[in-house]
């Protein structure tokens, strides 16, 4: 089975992330923050990639180091889940609607990372939740993870929305990418025999 724990600690954040990508979405958050841990459920229940996320942040100081950490912790797993990436599809993008709201997310899991984000917010906060962290989080995601992430949103009349069709986009490319190819299993999915 695809799986790993990262254990990480410093003088801000305490965290513990345990994956299973071939999982069934099977979650339990907690970060401190409600909408942050809404948001990580989507995450894991539409990429199918089972996660146990702990943290506990000085969120008396604000949610920057919290949101970041967390972004870290996950892509060392997700990473260290995937291992040599052996018979992964590698590639995916999903054009995720909610209501009025369209956002992509496009994926490498190419261990080159690299993000590209291209969406505002009309709001400072999302619940409680500072809207400008989403981007920090994926930021860490993506340099942690080792994949190339680009997500953009095309339209929105909701911050709700934006911020979870992000986070479900994210997920369903996710999923498609980290997947076992059954008719190149044996096989790394890179020219160079490396990823």
């Amino acid at each position: 089975m695809r799986t790993a724990q990262i254990a990480r600690k410093t003088n801000e954040t305490e965290i513990t992330v345990a994956v299973n990508l071939d999982g069934t979405g099977a979650h339990a958050m907690a970060t401190g923050i409600g909408f942050f841990d809404h948001m990580l459920d989507q995450l894991s229940r539409h990429s199918l990639i089972d996660m146990d996320v702990s943290c506990k942040g000085d969120l008396h100081i604000d949610f920057h180091h919290t949101a970041e950490d967390v972004g870290i912790a996950i892509g060392q797993a997700i990473s260290k889940a995937l291992g040599d990436k052996k018979g992964i599809r590698r590639y995916a993008s999903c054009d995720l609607p909610m209501d009025g709201t369209l956002t992509r997310a496009a994926l490498d899991v190419s261990g080159r990372p690299f993000l590209v984000f291209r969406a505002e917010f009309s709001r400072d906060k999302v619940g409680e939740m500072d809207t400008e962290l989403f981007r920090e989080f994926f930021q860490a995601f993506a340099m942690n993870a080792g994949i190339t992430l680009h997500i953009e949103n095309f339209y929105t009349d909701n911050n709700h929305h934006l911020a979870e069709s992000m986070f479900k986009a994210v997920a369903r490319a996710l999923r498609d990418a980290v997947e076992i190819d059954p008719r190149a299993a044996d096989r790394i999915p890179s020219t160079k025999g490396t990823l």
